[in-house]
C-alpha cells in the first residue's frame, strides 16, 4: 500500500489512512504466533508489537471470573499516579460487558513472555494496549456467550451478554458470570477476525468520567501501599554509600563507628561495574540495621576513601563551553530540504538566538526503593518499577540465577517520570540480600540520595538561526541542538541525539518554510543520562516555540496568527517526508502528523484564553504549541511580573488533542499535573556539577513549584474525542508547551526575553544572549 501523498507534498491521504484503518473498531490485522499485532499490508512491526514482550491478548491471561460474580483484571502496566491500573481495566469490563462495582484489579508480576510488553515509559500503555485490551473483553465475553449456548443447547446467536448476565432472547432465561466461567475458560479462543467489538456509542465506561478509580480510595485513606512501604518479617533497612562522581571506585572504608551506632548489624561492599552505567548499581558500601534511622546514622559514621575516576574534574558551567562550540559550527545533518545555508548567506533580516535547558533530576515523591529475599534459591522483589521485565533481568544477571527463579512484584509507585524505568536500586536489594544470606533487605534511598545519584534529564542548548524574507515570514530555518544522548549510559562513546531524540519535536517541524536544515552535533556525557517525563521534546519545545515568538515579533506579527500561517492549511503529513523516520515508533499511516489537529489545539487554547484582549501593563499572554507522543497540545498562560521581577500565573489555559480518550478524569489529571511539572522545570529546576558531583541536594536547592505560585486557575480544553482516530499518548505531551508560553507571557509583559531555564522566581539576571542581525 502507498502511504505517501500523490501529490508528493508528503501528506497523507484520508482514504489512504481509512482503508489502514477502517476506524478502531476494525483494524485491519494480522496476527503472529507471539501475539503482536501488524498492518496487514506492512512488514515492519509498529508500536507494541515492535516491542520486546510484543503483544499478548489472551483472555485466560488477563481475566478471571469467581463464583460469587467477582471479575479480577490482571493489568500488566505499572501504576504511578497515570491512572492505568483503572484505565486498562475499565477497557475490558467495557467489551466483557462487566458491572464496574464488580470488577477488582491485580496487578501482573514481571513476565513479559506471559504478558507482552511491561516497560510503561514513552505515554504508550493506552496507545499500545487499548485495542489488545478491548480484544481481550470482547473474548472473554463471546466465551461466557459460547458457554450459555452449550448448556442450553442453542445456538450463540440466540445469546447476549449484557451487565455481567448471559441471556437467551427466546425465553429470557439468564446466567451470572460467575455460574458461567468454568465452562467458559474451557471454550476456544475466538480469533481476532472472529471477535466482535462494540460500536464507541455502546461504550459504558471508555470515554466516560464517571468510572471510579480502583486505587483511588486506598490513595486518599492512606491504605495504598508503595515499594516504600514493603514490610516483611525479619527485613533489615539499608542505606548506601555511593561514589559521588560517576565511574568512582571505593579504596577502603572503616566500618568501625558504623558497627557502634545502635540498630545497625553489618557493613557490606556492594561492587561497582565498569562504565556505561547501564541498569546496575554503582556500588559502593551499605550499612544495614533494624531501621532506617539507624542506618543513615550508621552510613554518616563511615569513613570512606574514593578513587572519583575520569570523571573527577566535570564542571557543567564549563560544559556551556563545550555546548557553546558544538552548536557554532555546522554538524551532522539530519534534515536538509532546500539550502539553508545559502539562504541565510543571502541578506535579509536575519535572527540567532540560543536556548538552554540545564540537567535535571526526577525527585518523584516516593524516592527509589526496593525489597529483596532470597528463599530456598529463589529471588523475589517487591519494587516501584516502570520496567518490570528489565528488573528481573538485571536480578537474574547480578544473582547468576535462572529467570525463573527470580520474581518482581510490581507495587504502586509514587511517581516516577522515567526515573523508575532504570532499576538500580533493586539490584542493590538484591545483591544485599545474598549478602545477608536471604535475609530480607530493604534498600531506601534518602532524597539526598536520589537527587545526587540519579539518572539525569540531559542538559541541552540548542541554537536557531532564521531570516525573514519582505513579508516577514522565515525563508531558512537552521537548528542546531547539542545534548548529550540516553544511549551514553548505555553504550561507552556515544555521543550526541540520536533519531529518537532529535525525532522529539525537532526534526517534525510541520511549517512551510522552503529551506530547513537541522543539525546534531557529538556531545559526550560524564554523568548518567535517562529519561525524563517528555524527554527531549522540553528542550526543543523550548527553544522552537520561543523563537516562533521571537520571529512573529520581528516580523510586526500576532504570534497566535504568525504561527497559523507557518503551519499552514490542514494537511496529514507522512512523517517520512520530515525525515522522521522513527515516529515514536508507531505507523507513519496510523499516525501522520496532523497539522489541522496541531491548528485545532492552538484556535482552541487562544480562544478559550481571550487571546488578543488589552492587558494591564506588566501582564501578557504567551503562546506554545507542541506535538509529542502522537497527541497535540497549545498552551496561553496569562502572567503578572512585579517590579521586583516577581511573577504571579493567573491562569493557564491548555488545550489537548489524544484522539481516542478512554478515561477523561485521568486526561485531566494528567494534564494539569504536566502544567505544575513544566512551571517547575522553568521556573526553578537545574542540577549543576562541580569537580564531577551534583551540587544539590533536596528541596531546598532544587525547589519544585509551591502552593503561592501555582496557577490561579488551569483551564484544560479537551478536543472532541474521535474514536476514528487511535489513541495518543497523555502522560507527557502537557509538558513541552509550559516553559515557552510561560517566557512567550512575560515577553509580552515586559520586553524581556528569556533563553535560559530555569528563570527563577523572581526573575533571574543569568539569561543567555541573542543577537539578531
Amino acid at each position: 500500500m502507498s502511504t505517501h501523498d500523490p501529490s508528493g507534498a508528503g501528506g497523507l491521504t484520508r482514504r489512504a489512512i481509512l482503508k489502514s484503518a477502517a476506524a478502531l473498531g476494525g483494524l485491519a490485522l494480522c496476527v503472529r504466533e507471539s501475539g503482536g499485532v501488524v498492518l496487514a499490508s506492512q512488514t515492519q512491526l509498529y508500536g507494541a508489537a515492535a516491542d520486546p514482550g510484543g503483544v499478548v491478548d489472551n483472555p485466560l491471561v488477563f481475566v478471571s471470573i469467581h463464583p460469587d460474580d467477582t471479575v479480577l483484571v490482571t493489568v500488566h502496566r505499572p501504576e504511578m499516579g497515570q491512572g492505568i491500573r483503572t484505565s486498562l481495566a475499565l477497557v475490558v469490563a467495557d467489551e466483557l460487558e462487566a458491572d464496574w462495582p464488580r470488577v477488582r484489579v491485580t496487578q501482573a508480576p514481571a513476565d513479559e513472555a506471559r504478558y507482552g510488553s511491561q516497560d510503561t515509559d514513552g505515554s504508550r500503555s493506552m496507545r499500545h494496549f487499548f485495542q489488545p485490551m478491548r480484544r481481550v473483553g470482547a473474548a472473554a465475553r463471546m466465551m461466557l456467550e459460547a458457554a450459555a449456548a452449550a448448556r442450553w443447547g442453542v445456538p450463540a446467536s440466540e445469546v447476549v451478554a449484557e451487565r455481567q448476565r448471559v441471556l437467551h432472547r427466546g425465553t429470557d432465561r439468564r446466567l451470572s458470570y460467575g455460574e458461567l466461567a468454568g465452562e467458559a475458560m474451557h471454550q476456544p479462543i475466538p480469533e481476532p477476525r472472529q471477535l466482535r467489538l462494540k460500536d464507541p456509542a455502546q461504550f459504558r465506561y471508555i470515554g466516560k468520567s464517571s468510572t471510579r478509580s480502583v486505587d483511588g480510595g486506598d490513595i486518599v485513606a492512606g491504605r495504598a501501599a508503595y515499594g516504600i512501604d514493603t514490610r516483611l518479617d525479619g527485613m533489615l533497612y539499608a542505606v548506601v554509600a555511593r561514589p559521588a562522581v560517576l565511574g568512582g571506585k571505593l579504596v577502603h572504608y572503616d566500618a568501625q563507628a558504623a558497627l557502634a551506632v545502635p540498630g545497625v548489624v553489618r557493613v557490606v561492599e556492594i561492587p561497582s561495574h565498569p562504565l556505561p552505567a547501564q541498569y546496575f548499581p554503582l556500588g559502593g558500601v551499605a550499612v544495614l540495621a533494624g531501621n532506617t534511622w539507624a542506618a543513615i546514622k550508621g552510613r554518616e559514621a563511615l569513613k570512606v576513601q574514593w578513587d572519583e575516576g575520569p570523571n573527577r574534574s566535570y564542571d557543567s558551567r564549563q560544559f556551556e563551553t563545550v555546548l557553546q562550540n558544538a552548536v557554532r559550527q555546522p554538524a551532522k545533518v539530519v534534515r536538509n530540504q532546500g539550502d539553508a545555508v545559502a539562504a541565510l548567506q543571502k541578506g535579509g533580516k536575519r535572527l540567532e538566538a540560543e536556548y538552554y535547558l540545564p540537567f535535571l533530576a526526577h525527585a518523584s515523591m516516593e524516592p527509589p526503593a526496593a525489597t529483596a529475599r532470597i528463599l530456598d534459591g529463589r529471588c523475589e522483589v517487591w519494587a516501584p518499577v516502570q520496567a518490570p521485565q528489565a528488573t528481573r533481568d538485571l536480578v537474574t544477571s547480578l544473582l547468576g540465577m535462572k529467570e525463573s527463579d527470580v520474581t518482581v512484584n510490581v507495587t504502586l509507585l509514587g511517581g516516577a517520570f522515567g526515573r523508575k524505568s532504570l532499576p538500580d536500586f533493586a539490584g542493590e536489594a538484591a545483591l544485599l540480600s545474598k549478602a545477608m544470606q536471604g535475609r530480607p533487605v530493604k534498600v531506601m534511598w534518602t532524597r539526598e540520595d536520589d537527587i545526587r545519584h540519579d539518572y539525569y534529564q540531559a542538559v541541552s542548548l540548542q541554537r536557531l538561526e532564521a531570516v525573514l524574507g519582505p513579508d516577514g515570514m522565515p525563508l531558512a530555518w537552521l537548528h542546531r541542538s547539542a545534548a548529550p544522548t540516553e544511549n551514553a549510559t548505555f553504550e561507552a562513546g556515544a555521543e550526541g541525539e540520536d533519531q529518537t531524540e532529535y525525532g522529539m519535536g525537532m526534526i517534525n517541524i510541520p511549517l512551510r518554510i522552503p529551506n530547513v536544515r537541522l543539525e546534531i552535533p557529538p556531545v559526550p556525557a560524564y554523568t548518567r543520562i535517562g529519561w525524563f517525563r517528555s524527554v527531549y521534546n522540553i528542550a526543543h519545545g523550548f527553544a522552537i516555540q520561543s523563537f516562533l515568538d521571537e520571529l512573529a515579533h520581528a516580523a510586526g506579527r500576532d504570534p497566535r496568527d504568525y504561527q497559523l500561517e507557518l503551519i499552514g492549511p490542514p494537511r496529514r503529513l507522512d512523517p517520512r517526508s520530515l525525515s522522521d523516520e522513527w515516529n515514536y515508533g508507531e505507523s507513519p499511516v496510523l499516525y501522520p502528523l496532523d497539522t489541522g489537529r496541531l491548528r485545532a489545539v492552538i484556535e482552541r487554547a487562544t480562544s478559550e484564553a481571550g487571546w488578543g484582549r488589552s492587558m494591564p501593563k506588566g501582564q501578557g499572554l504567551g503562546l506554545a504549541a507542541t506535538y509529542s507522543f502522537m497527541s497535540y497540545a497549545a498552551a496561553v498562560i496569562e502572567v503578572r511580573v512585579g517590579s521586583g521581577g516577581e511573577i504571579v500565573i493567573p491562569r493557564v489555559d491548555l488545550a489537548f488533542d489524544c484522539g481516542a480518550q478512554v478515561n477523561p478524569d485521568r486526561i485531566r489529571a494528567q494534564l494539569e499535573g504536566a502544567c505544575i511539572m513544566g512551571l517547575t522545570v522553568a521556573m526553578h529546576g537545574e542540577i549543576t556539577f562541580k569537580d564531577g558531583r551534583v551540587q544539590q541536594s533536596n528541596f531546598n536547592d532544587f525547589p519544585v513549584l509551591r502552593m503561592p505560585e501555582a496557577p490561579r486557575e488551569i483551564r484544560l480544553h479537551l478536543q472532541p474525542a474521535s474514536f476514528e482516530v487511535p489513541p495518543g499518548g497523555v502522560g507527557e505531551p502537557g509538558l513541552p508547551p509550559i516553559a515557552p508560553a510561560l517566557c512567550n507571557a512575560i515577553f509580552a509583559a515586559t520586553g524581556r526575553r528569556l533563553r535560559r531555564l530555569p528563570i527563577g522566581n523572581p526573575l533571574s539576571n543569568r539569561q543567555s544572549k541573542a543577537s539578531p542581525t
